[in-house]
């Protein structure tokens, strides 16, 4: 028989980085699509989580018997021209595999479903990784409906294509050229910049990065 023991669904704050880092890489390791959707390199993983906790990203943590087992990355979009009322979107929902069957994803998918509750959202979307089986069928029992399919390319790839087709080829190849920067690393930088400069009449030096303070803040589990 299976010892019971509490499941606590909390805000993460910088001291769960590392362990949401390792979680998100045996995530992306059970997905045959993984490897084309996240990085790899933990140190990478660990500076995006930690943009994601200083600005509007919502990361929802399950802890039992002292030890970070899942983990939820959402956002509040919307609402938009098809949309009147935002919703939650959760880009990771995931579990560590030894702590399965234990009530640690339902845990975690309530303390998303009062997070929605908190930002007016009528509707929770989820997008889990393509080849995760697992994940979909936890979803469906849990209500989750198709909805929507997605189709990527690669802005690279896509360009090339277009630059075929275009009367405007020479014009396409030109911006193909320039160098991309995603939008996560951009905030990243920008940051960099912010907090090595000073900025006119306040020394944002001076200012302590935003991640660096845990957030009080604590979600229903």
């Amino acid at each position: 028989m299976r010892e019971r023991v509490a499941v606590e669904v909390r805000s993460a704050g910088p001291a769960d980085l590392e362990a949401i880092a390792e979680l998100a890489v045996r995530g992306r390791d059970e997905s045959p699509a993984g490897a084309q959707v996240a990085a790899g390199d933990q140190d990478r993983l660990r500076e995006q989580l930690s943009v994601l906790l200083a600005v509007d990203g919502h990361v929802l943590v399950a802890e039992r018997a002292g030890r970070v087992v899942g983990v939820v990355l959402g956002r509040v979009v919307g609402p938009h021209l098809f949309m009147v009322r935002p919703a939650l979107y959760l880009d990771t929902v995931f579990v560590a595999p030894d702590a399965r069957r234990r009530g640690v994803g339902h845990a975690l998918l309530r303390a998303a479903a009062f997070l929605a509750i908190e930002n007016d959202c009528d509707e929770v979307y989820a997008a889990p990784v393509a080849g995760t089986r697992g994940v979909q069928r936890f979803l469906a029992r849990l209500g989750f409906a198709p909805a929507c399919g997605h189709r990527v390319a690669p802005t690279q790839t896509l360009l090339r294509r277009l630059a075929h087709d275009s009367p405007f080829a020479a014009e396409v190849d030109q911006r193909r050229r320039r160098p991309v920067r995603t939008g996560l690393e951009d905030l990243i930088a920008r940051r960099r910049r912010a907090r090595s400069a000073e900025s006119g009449p306040l020394d944002l030096r001076a200012v302590p990065d935003a991640v660096d303070r845990p957030r009080a803040e604590r979600v229903p589990g």
